[in-house]
């Protein structure tokens, strides 16, 4: 999977470049956005726009929402590359989702560097993170596939349910956030996944599906797959923040103890509160509630999680998911090669190490 997304990355960057440019002129505003009522200021544009998105996405991200959109394409026995401009919608999605995101965290890194709200400030990247939402509907309005009118309102119509779906995942993860007591359940956390990430993915195949036509079932299974994936593919996200964090700090791309330090309550810090006697509970919790952490309770609080098997417990159910998705594979009827591939990207989501 890691050759699959090394290959089609470069040629997904082009895509993207041609609906975002890296460098903004009068002449694709007017083409993309219409003529003026008055003038566009083109260099306000590149610094609210273009360079905010340019620097998220040159710093690295596997675009593997997109590469696995094209695979389910030529999966469905279309060519892939027909549909690169589609492949943009679910990756340029998700990365307006990271800007916002990082700005309601109060993050202080993403992908290695400072948040972008810490480089161009909150404002202009709450704006680009917003922008990023709306531009992949230009691509429906513009329909470089051709696509019959029936097929593009399926298609706007299922972009309307899945982003509002994000949404409600993201409502649930900041006020968690905001909260200070861990009161959540593991369902309750895995449902907020499923929503703010899974439905990124669920857009990744329906998508698909939609633009090559497919029967209500295969998009219904594929969606299952995507989702499915998605959550296996959060909570790899969140044991890397640990195992990193404990082991070989500075190699994922975020700060030590991130997680900890923002005081998420993810899948493993649920567990290890459940889990760990009550005055250790507490002591974790505290250190999650506090403001800011010294090393030294950041360090604390990840001893804590891994004492109480909560790496192992989150590793395992990220395991159930994959194989869960696997199965909504068979449910495809796919060619064996693109089986084979899909099956190989859900190891690839919680076995990788980056």
């Amino acid at each position: 999977m890691r050759e699959t997304l090394a290959e089609w990355r470069p040629v997904v960057d082009e895509a993207i470049a041609d609906l975002v440019p890296r460098e903004i002129d009068t002449e694709y505003l007017e083409s993309f956005f219409g003529e003026p009522t008055y003038a566009y200021d083109p260099d306000a544009l590149q610094r609210a726009l273009s360079d905010p998105l340019w620097d998220l996405l040159d710093r690295g991200g596997k675009r593997w929402r997109a590469v696995l959109f094209l695979v389910f394409v030529e999966g469905f026995g279309e060519d892939p590359t027909e549909y690169l401009p589609y492949a943009c919608i679910p990756e340029i999605l998700h990365n307006g989702t990271i800007i916002v995101d990082d700005v309601e965290d109060g993050a202080t890194k993403r992908r290695g560097e400072p948040a972008l709200h810490h480089i161009y400030g909150r404002d202009v990247a709450l704006n680009a993170g917003n922008a990023l939402y709306f531009l992949p509907l230009k691509i429906l309005t513009e329909d470089p596939g051709n696509l019959p009118a029936e097929q593009r309102l399926a298609a706007y119509e299922m972009l309307m349910d899945e982003l509002n779906r994000t949404h409600l995942g993201q409502g649930m993860d900041i006020c968690w956030h905001n909260e200070r007591e861990v009161r959540i359940t593991p369902a309750e956390y895995l449902e907020m996944c499923a929503c703010k990430t899974g439905c990124l993915g669920r857009i990744v195949a329906r998508l698909a599906a939609i633009i090559t036509d497919q029967p209500e079932r295969v998009e219904r299974a594929a969606a299952t797959y995507a989702e499915l994936t998605a959550v296996a593919f959060q909570i790899g996200d969140d044991i890397l923040d640990i195992e990193n964090s404990l082991g070989r700090a500075g190699e994922f791309g975020k700060e030590f103890g991130n997680d900890v330090r923002e005081g998420k309550k993810t899948l493993l810090v649920i567990h290890a509160i459940e889990e760990s006697p009550p005055e250790t509970a507490t002591r974790l919790q505290e250190i999650l509630e506090a403001e800011t952490n010294t090393d030294a309770e950041l360090a604390e609080a990840l001893s804590i999680i891994e004492d109480a098997g909560s790496i192992e417990y989150a590793r395992e159910h990220a395991l159930e998911l994959a194989a869960d998705a696997r199965a909504a594979v068979d449910e495809l009827d796919l060619d064996a090669e693109t089986t084979d591939r899909l099956y190989t990207f859900t190891e690839f989501v919680v076995d990788r190490d980056v």
